[in-house]
């Protein structure tokens, strides 16, 4: 198996795999190319490829003598052109959100595999892209709350008396709603978090935050750990008591979002308005529309005098180790499809290999998918 690592373009610093991971895949017998400068943004240079035992070329041959190759943002027009029919393609394609992409990856004989639909159960957990790049977004978030709020986090007591330490609220306790509980609290904030998943009271309470509950909540054991949509009566109870502690709180980071589906709006406009000038919101949910009204995806703005940050895609800030864990996510995976031999074999007996597959043969094999997108 012959195995192409590609150059992430724009502003992404990560890289899908670093030399460590490069170095499994050549015990394992397996060729690797990687692109010219592929890790230099993660701090991984060529001769670090090569000493892992990979190939240095440029995006041409790279793509030219590979079987599979490797991002992690979806590819490019350029790049999709270049792709041989029958290339297996392993990247983060979104792919409920980008219909024309998965089209064209089918018509173009492209096996495809995305990364961000590998399924949610326990043997899966070591390939879940999604919760090591929200552990990367839950810590940073934090961190980035914590610089941009004109106080301090933790209580002080000083000469001149007492600060008291800052009230954070957090929408979601996911994997990066976790994350950002535990940061906060080592931070010494005061963390109260919601979520419409009564399941996660116990994990956000042994991280000393309060739970906020709120009655009515639907919780579909079925959706693999997401949240579900909800009823509408519960969406007006919850508006309500999120207003409430948002006008409490120095810090809101948003985390809650639904797959397939736009982000739950959960803080609105009349909401924001009535915060504490100088109060900071975090949405991690900004790029599927965002759990504030007001978020812009990739800005930071100011609206009366609340300081609103959409950004969903912190780990591109943290690339190391958000590049390290992903490789690791990727590198699990690739062991259900790749013997020690370097031998590939698509096993769709497999769950997990045959729910990552989005494109096979020319045709969209993902249910889930095949039915958004023929909507």
């Amino acid at each position: 198996m012959i195995i192409g690592i590609l150059k992430e373009e724009g502003s992404e610093n990560r890289v899908s795999l670093l030399p460590e991971s490069v170095a499994t895949l050549t015990k394992m017998m397996v060729t690797v190319y990687v692109e010219h400068e592929a890790g230099l943004k993660a701090f991984a240079s060529d001769a670090d490829y090569e000493a892992a035992g990979a190939k240095i070329a440029l995006k041409g041959e790279v793509m030219a003598q590979s079987e599979m190759l490797i991002k992690i943002n979806p590819p490019s027009d350029a790049e999709l052109a270049q792709m041989k029919a029958k290339t297996v393609f392993l990247a983060v394609l979104n792919p409920f959100f980008n219909k024309e992409l998965i089209q064209r990856l089918a018509s173009d004989d492209i096996t495809s595999f995305s990364l961000d639909v590998i399924p949610r159960t326990s043997r899966a957990q070591s390939m879940d892209i999604l919760s090591s790049m929200a552990t990367v977004s839950g810590y940073k978030a934090v961190l980035t709350a914590a610089n941009s709020l004109p106080k301090f986090f933790p209580m002080f007591m000083t000469a001149a008396g007492t600060i008291t330490p800052a009230k954070v609220l957090i929408l979601g306790a996911g994997v990066a709603g976790l994350q950002a509980i535990a940061t906060s609290r080592k931070l010494g904030a005061v963390v109260e978090v919601f979520d419409v998943r009564a399941a996660v009271k116990e994990e956000v309470v042994g991280l000393g935050g309060k739970f906020v509950e709120v009655e009515g909540a639907v919780d579909d054991k079925s959706a693999g750990g997401y949240a579900v949509e909800q009823t509408d009566d519960f969406k007006k109870k919850q508006a309500a008591a999120v207003h409430d502690h948002a006008l409490k709180s120095d810090v809101v980071i948003c985390t809650a979002q639904i797959p397939g589906k736009k982000a739950p709006l959960l803080l609105k406009k009349e909401t924001v308005e009535a915060m504490k000038p100088g109060s900071v919101i975090i949405d991690l949910a900004a790029s599927t529309g965002g759990n504030c009204e007001m978020t812009r995806n990739d800005e930071t703005f100011v609206y009366h005098g609340i300081k609103i940050i959409g950004n969903s895609s912190f780990p591109v800030d943290m690339p190391t180790d958000a590049s390290k864990m992903f490789g690791k996510n990727v590198i699990n995976f690739l062991k259900l499809m790749i013997n020690t031999k370097g031998e590939f074999k698509l096993n769709w007996e497999d769950d997990i290999v045959k729910g990552t597959c989005v494109t096979h043969n020319k045709e969209i094999v993902h249910e889930r998918i095949k039915a958004v997108i023929n909507q």
